[in-house]
């Protein structure tokens, strides 16, 4: 089944993409959600000439995104932890802390955005997240973890 998403999902696709998907997670929790309608012939024409119209502030978003991924990128981050002796942290670093932190260096983010390249951070070190900005625009946020 294919459907145009109205909204960026992560793992499935950006506002206005025509994706296919299985016909039960479609009919069942996108569209009643209002997060996708069905591709229909009227239905691509619609967001074709609306993608049309909307092409210059479609270029001034993705510079907006591509001046706040050199500002992340440009950005050192220290995320402080309890440390056990070993050098591990209790607890693990989430997204909602780098948000915060990047709030501090102000630059206002929302933590979905943010995704960690390891799949758990536990001990202390230099790390690295993808921001996802736009659809072509994603920045690297580099971090160290530290003792408090």
């Amino acid at each position: 089944m294919e459907i145009i998403l109205k909204e960026d999902i992560l793992g499935l696709g950006y506002k206005n993409d025509i994706v296919k998907v299985k016909p039960g997670y479609g009919r069942n929790f996108l569209i009643p959600k209002g997060m996708a309608t069905m591709a229909t012939e009227s239905a691509r024409k619609v967001v074709a000439e609306n993608l049309k119209q909307a092409a210059h502030k479609a270029a001034k978003l993705k510079q907006d995104a591509l001046d706040l991924a050199g500002k992340i990128e440009a950005t050192a981050i220290t995320v402080f932890a309890k440390v056990s002796e070993t050098g591990k942290i209790f607890g693990s670093v989430t997204t909602i802390q780098l948000a915060d932190m990047l709030e501090k260096e102000g630059i206002t983010i929302d933590r979905r955005k943010i995704s960690f390249v390891e799949k758990e951070i536990k001990h202390i070190g230099d790390f690295s997240a993808m921001v996802d900005l736009h659809r072509e625009v994603k920045a690297t946020l580099k971090f160290k973890v530290s003792a408090e």
